[in-house]
């Protein structure tokens, strides 16, 4: 079974997957993403007002097939009075 590898940066940090998931194929590895950025956004905390994840998916070979970017933008709205 092949071995993918799931990167993830916070903007301030990199984390590099060194272990992999064996997974069936694209559509498994797709599956795993969603659930770990899943896991990300539920740990979204109220303090800053912008908060942005990247996912870069590895094969086997290093090659990169895909990239996830979630983001938590919290913008002020002035009032229409």
């Amino acid at each position: 079974m092949p071995r993918y590898f799931i990167d993830l940066h916070d903007g301030a940090s990199f984390v590099r997957d060194t272990v992999g998931f064996e997974l069936a194929d694209e559509g498994e590895v797709r599956e795993k993403l969603v659930r770990i950025m899943t896991k990300i956004a539920e740990g979204f905390t109220p303090a800053p007002d912008r908060q942005d994840f990247l996912a870069v998916v590895r094969d086997d070979t290093r090659q990169v097939l895909l990239r996830a970017h979630l983001s938590l933008d919290i913008e002020r709205v002035a009032s229409a009075s």
